[in-house]
């Protein structure tokens, strides 16, 4: 199903609103990494916000998680500062790890990998 124009203005406005919180509350740099909110989906009652966090380079990623959904209460509170006027309820916040770079990177080391064992077996080769 298509996300809507309404779904997508209030995820817009939550993404913004939680980026500056994350960095107010200094949770956007954890751990020797830096952590970021990649994408915020709402359901089409607006209702449920879904919060992906993007962790780069983040020793504990699980460590991590669990230090911010400790906080989202927290976070939920500033964020109810931030859009009471913009939205009549505070849609519940659902913290997910996006794991997109990890695989990017993964993925990377693999290309990586083939194109040096190419080249080594040119170089047997020609030999």
């Amino acid at each position: 199903m298509t996300e809507g124009k309404r779904q997508r203005q209030v995820a817009g406005v939550l993404q913004e609103a939680l980026n500056d919180i994350f960095r107010r509350l200094g949770l956007s740099m954890m751990d020797g990494g830096m952590v970021s909110i990649s994408s915020v989906k709402v359901t089409p009652d607006l209702l449920e916000a879904r919060i992906y966090l993007s962790l780069f380079q983040v020793n504990n990623p699980a460590q991590a998680m669990k230090t911010i959904e400790t906080r989202a209460w927290e976070i939920k509170k500033e964020l109810s500062l931030r859009v009471k006027h913009q939205l009549r309820r505070i849609p519940v916040l659902h913290l997910y790890r996006d794991d997109t770079l990890d695989y990017v990177f993964k993925m990377e080391e693999i290309f990586k990998s083939i194109a040096a064992d190419n080249s080594a077996k040119e170089t047997t080769s020609e030999s």
